[in-house]
């Protein structure tokens, strides 16, 4: 019995160290459903020769990506493309015991631009090529043989965010250099970016694209994904790390060397873009059952001066371009921070589940700005908001750049702040109700700050009010008994010019609140 035993027990060793060979032999070839590799399409791959690859690619010619796609899928309209599925047990990583999933998106619509992706197993990078057996293409009526190795327009990464057992869409890559993501219990909302050239400027946006991805294999129990990525445009050049950590607030990390091929003029770092149509502060302008239609409702920026500034986000009939000058920046994004539906009534969109996004800068980013452009717009379809980090350094061709940050995608903002958020804005016309005065207008703003109706009363809470135009010509702080916080009362009379307008709580010399700060335009 015990030979017998000692048997068995042998036999059980072999067959685990078989099935372990078997398991790495599995984990680290490629999957059947890509195209077999040969000895000349394998590139050993690190960050750093991505870094020069990027710097000899700006040292060249810019030549734009190719959109040689059939006519068929030049041609296709929105419902016609978003009817095309990619086949989940398709993506290399599918049934691998990975904590991540990858799916591709098809060309064609509005994504006429491919993308070349990489996969990365153990520094050596195996591309990943194209088959129409990948997709179901819905009601479309394609000549497949047309769809010969015509590549993908970009990626999404899935990942068991919510549940268990469900793979969830967490991150995508699609078009130009734009990229979005998800918290826990999110709906898609605004997106990022890789760059902003020349944003709001006369002679023309410029708009960089991510030409070529890397996506590194995760191993079993990896909690963070891991995609590298090259950038080229006109004007510049670049090589990315971003980091995804999925989680209640995922976090992207991101790392980037750029290299300028020549002058520009302006360069926007960490975009964030985004829609607001209409709010509380520009009902009267759509015919709408909505209350409110937007996927952020604010820039909120903080300083090197340790101050908090909300600005509540505007669709006015004109271009705006604000600037808050900065030395070092804290931190900056744009906030959904209206979470109640019923102030929207979407059950469709619930835009009250888009996440907030927060840019942590990583190290000294200098002296410069953080600029918010906000573009009239007249449909939600259209991304009319856009934030990012200018420097006050001039950008010279051959300059080499580099900037790292977090990007924070968030219900609840990710860091410890002075309570007193600025919970609403209205507009409307100033003076008395029922003797309104045409010449004013009237400014009300909601204070998240309670327990604080007796400092009021006795005027140890006090409101702070300036405007760089125009005149206060009023101004009152009072207990809300509603929201169970502090609402401020202003009165504007404007001169006719630009005027940026600024208030916040105090209470013995020191702001108890975020700064609101608004611009008026004439």
């Amino acid at each position: 019995m015990k030979k017998q035993a000692k048997y068995t027990v042998k036999i059980i060793i072999v067959l685990i160290i078989v099935i372990g060979i078997a398991f790495l032999f599995y984990d680290t070839h490629l999957s059947g459903k890509a195209e077999k590799q040969t000895p000349q399409s394998q590139t050993a791959f690190s960050y750093d020769r991505l870094i020069s690859s990027a710097r000899e690619l700006s040292k060249t010619p810019y030549e734009p990506p190719s959109a040689d796609l059939p006519q068929e899928l030049q041609k296709i309209n929105y419902d016609s493309y978003r009817s095309i599925r990619f086949l989940r047990e398709q993506g290399p990583w599918y049934g691998r015991r990975k904590p991540f999933e990858v799916q591709f998106f098809h060309a064609g619509g509005l994504f006429q631009n491919t993308v070349r992706i990489n996969e990365i197993i153990k520094g050596v990078s195996y591309p990943l090529r194209y088959s129409p057996l990948f997709f179901n293409f819905g009601h479309n009526k394609f000549d497949l043989k047309h769809f010969k190795d015509i590549g993908f327009a970009g990626f999404r990464l899935h990942y068991p965010l919510n549940t268990n057992d469900y793979f969830d869409e967490l991150v995508s890559f699609l078009g130009a250099s734009y990229f979005r993501a998800l918290g826990r219990h999110h709906k898609y909302g605004l997106s990022a970016r890789g760059l902003a050239i020349d944003t709001a400027l006369p002679t023309g946006e410029e708009f960089p694209v991510f030409r070529e991805f890397w996506l590194q294999r995760p191993r079993w129990r990896s909690t963070s994904a891991i995609v590298y990525a090259l950038l080229d445009s006109p004007s510049i050049t670049g090589a990315y790390k971003f980091t995804i950590t999925p989680g209640e607030d995922t976090v992207i990390t991101v790392e980037m060397r750029l290299f300028a091929r020549k002058d520009i003029t302006k360069l926007g770092i960490a975009p964030l873009t985004s829609m607001y149509l209409f709010g509380e502060n520009t009902k009267n302008r759509f015919d709408d059952f909505r209350p409110e239609v937007h996927d952020s409702d604010g820039l909120l920026v903080f300083n090197a001066n340790n101050e908090w500034l909300w600005r509540p986000l505007d669709n006015s009939k004109h271009l705006r371009v604000s600037n808050f000058n900065d030395d070092n920046p804290q931190g900056f994004g744009l906030l959904q921070r209206d979470r109640d539906l019923s102030h929207y009534l979407d059950f469709e969109a619930h835009y009250e589940q888009r996440p907030s996004v927060w840019v942590e800068p990583v190290g000294d980013w200098g002296k410069g700005s953080v600029e918010l452009v906000e573009i009239p717009s007249d449909q939600e379809i259209h991304d009319n908001v856009v934030a990012y980090w200018v420097s006050s350094q001039k950008i010279k061709a051959g300059q080499e750049l580099s900037y790292s940050y977090k990007i924070h995608w968030f219900t609840k903002l990710p860091l410890d702040k002075i309570p007193g958020d600025i919970t609403a804005t209205r507009t409307g016309i100033g003076g008395v109700s029922g003797m309104q005065e045409k010449d004013k207008r009237k400014f009300v703003i909601d204070f998240d700050i309670l327990n604080m109706k007796e400092e009021v009363e006795k005027g140890i809470a006090v409101l702070e009010v300036s405007a760089s135009e125009g005149e206060i010509v009023e101004q009152r702080l009072s207990y809300n008994p509603v929201t169970k916080g502090l609402t401020a009362y202003i009165d504007f009379r404007p001169n006719g010019e630009i005027s940026e307008l600024r208030a916040s709580v105090v209470k013995r010399g020191r702001h108890i609140s975020e700064i609101w700060s608004y611009q008026w335009l004439p």
